[in-house]
């Protein structure tokens, strides 16, 4: 991919944010992807520096924020971590969620597989969903989260039987292997301009790959 072709939704002196494509990895990774292309290395040849504020998973799309000063990095990651940021992204989840709406309050921990799994000691973790449209074989949602837990949004879903689609690491991997790409997007992120003090509201549509799904589902 060339660094000129990233959708860049907002750009200020402090901060670069970015629709990512489902494929692209956000860090650069070890072992069979250190090769792989990564936002922060496309970012670096069209912005210079970069510092990392927070992460999508590869397969994911959508809205992700990078700080361009280390004052910006301290200012945006302390939003995160204080949970300042709105975060809603669009899920596609096999089957149908019986509720309108629904929370999941599980702790989640890692695992040495790559996977996170709910388990009594892992960290406490709580996902918020609301239930958009209702179809044959999946239920579209507008998913929160309260926190930031790797693949927190994937673990939960698959632990109440509702799998995000095309999600081959949790669903059933013969299954989700005839969707194209895993069905979850960061479609809107809301927070405080750190030198305005003004909310800043950042939305984007999902990509044509993944509304090129909804219409088999």
């Amino acid at each position: 991919m060339n660094p000129l072709d990233l959708e860049i939704v907002r750009e200020t002196a402090d901060l670069v944010v970015v629709n990512k494509p489902s494929g692209l990895l956000t860090m650069p990774a070890r072992g069979d992807l250190a090769k792989a292309k990564h936002l922060v290395g496309l970012l670096h040849q069209r912005f210079g520096r970069v510092f990392v504020v927070h992460r999508l998973d590869r397969d994911a799309s959508g809205l992700i924020m990078f700080a361009r000063n280390e004052a910006a990095h301290r200012y945006y990651s302390g939003l995160f971590e204080t949970r300042e940021v709105e975060k809603h992204y669009l899920v596609v989840a096999e089957g149908k969620v019986a509720e309108k709406r629904g929370e999941i309050d599980k702790p989640l921990k890692e695992r040495g597989s790559g996977r996170v799994s709910v388990a009594f000691d892992g960290k406490a973790s709580v996902t918020r969903y609301e239930v958009l449209e209702r179809h044959k074989t999946a239920t579209i949602l507008d998913v929160s989260i309260a926190t930031g837990r790797r693949h927190q949004i994937r673990a939960h879903l698959y632990s109440i039987g509702n799998p995000v689609l095309g999600d081959k690491l949790y669903g059933d991997a013969a299954k989700q292997a005839r969707y194209p790409r895993l069905m979850l997007h960061a479609w809107r992120l809301r927070f405080n301009d750190m030198k305005t003090g003004k909310p800043v509201r950042l939305e984007a549509d999902p990509p044509r790959d993944f509304m090129g799904v909804l219409k088999v589902i």
